[in-house]
């Protein structure tokens, strides 16, 4: 150990240094100042305040916050308050001492807005009782509530903010909290408010970087060149997760006006998508503004004049604009009773939304530069088939025509006068492929059986081989739009099941519109079967759970069983769902 001598100028300024003598000085006078009973009790509260500072979450600070309350003061129950952003109620309410059986019989937690707790927050000033029901702010204890007498409220304050009340109730021996605990109580609080300031810091930055990888999400998804709908079911699910809500929706321009649901990330699914808000609602029209619209409660906002509002509480609509261009909005709405959104989520959620709709964009320049190059490809191979491949052809035909007329066996002319046929059937094939070329690829209509056979050609590249298909009914006139987007999302995931785990050498692809559904309903059945090697024991099944909860959101199923291998080898998925 070294000690300070006073000979030298370093030593020396820092014994003469006023401000450590006065530190020193204030330090000593209040160990002198203390109590026998309180310097007893120093050991602990030291423990107590290394305990409260360790650990960086917020929420499981603010328990070991109340656990190390109560055990400091000899109290049975302990409980915090946190203060919401408007500072007239709390938005928070954690306890210690209360099991989950008893919590769950008392309901709903106090909101702050009465009695005691609602004292204390708008009187933020230490207090102590030895009965609370006598005191006149006392609004009664909701049924099943355990009883309690004797109590200790301080506040917490965080960065010379209010954060909430630390309350103590029913000491041990059923003694009155006396000054001895207060004050421990108050030091203890000081410092639980330095713990929660660095937890917010902590959970703040947290939130940033979850936002910030899932706008990364986004864009990779919309820039990948994948489907635009896959592309749109990222952003909901992404804007669900970070926000913490019921919904991750994602709503574009209607055709005949209004907001419709493109996509969707929800529990059920089936019955928000394709759901269009009318052009006249005050929402669609502050939305194609450019400007976000914030609920408390969207179930009896006056601004909602849909039916899917009555099911949500607290909600953010933002528009997805970039550029100076509105291209559509997003929502995330919480459950009918959940957590108001705090200002920082209010941002975050809005920079994600500008990052979204910037990749939307980029997505769809993307998009037509692709098509572009798709047209001046098509425009080259048109004009090959036309200069070369025909005129060829018709010289040929000409050739063969020359000879016919000079050959006089009768068989050699039947033989090329049909030939001369064939090649006037192909140029007139050729023709016609070239005017298809020269078509836009929207006035060619793109029904069910078109998609599922482009999906079958994709699948044969990495496959090695074409798969099989059949249609049963008149598929394409009776399967609705929504059903057919998740049709074709069900037969890529178990095309790509297949090629990425099945190692099959033959897949057979059925898709039957006139079966009955167990309810009696008339439905669309999906079936692909394989002879790979079957779903091994314990193997992952996120495909198979993607395929059931597609299903499911629309009121079918899905189901998998054995293959079309020797001893029934492989895997056979059953989709359906309703037309």
């Amino acid at each position: 150990m070294s000690v300070p001598d006073p000979k030298d100028p370093q030593d020396s300024k820092d014994i003469q240094d006023p401000d450590a003598l006065e530190a020193a000085a204030l330090a000593t006078r209040s160990l002198q100042g203390l109590s026998t009973e309180l310097t007893a009790r120093v050991p602990q509260l030291l423990e107590a305040m290394r305990s409260v500072g360790t650990g960086l979450e917020l929420h499981s600070t603010l328990d070991r916050i109340c656990e190390t309350a109560a055990e400091l003061a000899g109290a049975r129950y302990a409980a915090i308050g946190v203060v919401d952003e408007t500072g007239t109620g709390l938005s928070d309410f954690v306890t210690y001492g209360v099991g989950f059986e008893e919590a769950a019989a008392i309901g709903r937690r106090p909101d702050g807005h009465r009695g005691l707790l609602g004292r204390l927050i708008q009187h933020p000033e230490p207090l102590r009782l030895t009965d609370l029901s006598a005191d006149p702010h006392f609004a009664g204890f909701p049924a099943h509530h355990p009883p309690m007498r004797t109590f200790l409220g301080v506040p917490i304050q965080v960065q010379g903010e209010i954060f909430g009340n630390l309350y103590l109730t029913e000491k041990s021996g059923g003694a009155d909290f006396n000054d001895y605990d207060l004050h421990m109580l108050r030091v203890l609080a000081t410092e639980a408010g330095i713990a929660i300031g660095n937890a917010r810091l902590y959970e703040a930055a947290r939130q940033r970087e979850r936002w910030i990888d899932g706008s990364v999400a986004v864009t990779t998804a919309l820039l990948s060149g994948g489907d635009a709908d896959d592309a749109l079911e990222v952003v909901a699910e992404q804007a669900r997760h970070l926000a913490d809500s019921a919904a991750g929706i994602v709503l574009l321009p209607a055709e005949e006006g209004g907001l419709e649901i493109v996509a969707v990330s929800t529990d059920d699914a089936g019955s928000v998508l394709g759901v269009v808000i009318p052009p006249e609602s005050p929402v669609v029209a502050t939305l194609l503004e450019g400007e976000a619209v914030f609920m408390e409660d969207a179930a009896t906002d006056a601004r909602m004049i849909t039916k899917l509002a009555e099911r949500y509480g607290p909600s953010m609509m933002l528009p997805l604009h970039s550029g100076g261009r509105v291209l559509g909005a997003l929502a995330t709405p919480r459950a009918r009773g959940g957590r108001p959104f705090t200002e920082a989520e209010r941002t975050l959620a809005t920079q994600f939304a500008s990052q979204a709709a910037l990749a939307l964009m980029m997505a769809e320049a993307q998009r037509d530069r692709e098509r572009l190059a798709v047209y001046e490809d098509r425009d080259r191979i048109a004009r090959d088939l036309h200069d070369l491949v025909i005129q060829r052809l018709f010289a040929t035909g000409m050739m063969l025509e020359g000879a016919q007329r000079q050959s006089i066996v009768p068989e050699v002319q039947r033989g090329v006068g049909k030939a001369v046929d064939e090649l006037d059937v192909t140029i007139q094939e050729i023709r016609t492929a070239i005017f298809a070329l020269q078509q836009e690829p929207a006035e060619v209509p793109s029904g069910l059986r078109t998609r599922v056979l482009r999906e079958i050609n994709m699948a044969a590249v990495p496959l090695g081989f074409r798969p099989a298909h059949r249609f049963v009914g008149p598929v394409d006139a009776l399967v609705g739009e929504v059903t057919g987007k998740n049709l074709i999302a069900a037969l890529r995931e178990a095309l790509s099941n297949a090629f990425r785990h099945a190692e099959a050498s033959s897949i057979e692809v059925v898709v039957d519109a006139t079966v009955q559904l167990p309810d009696g309903s008339q439905g669309v059945r999906l079936t692909v079967a394989d002879n790979g090697v079957g779903i091994p024991e314990g193997g992952r099944r996120s495909g198979l759970r993607n395929l059931r909860r597609r299903a499911e959101a629309l009121g079918g199923s899905s189901t998998y069983g054995p293959g079309t291998g020797k001893d029934g080898g492989g895997t056979t998925v059953v989709w359906e769902a309703p037309l």
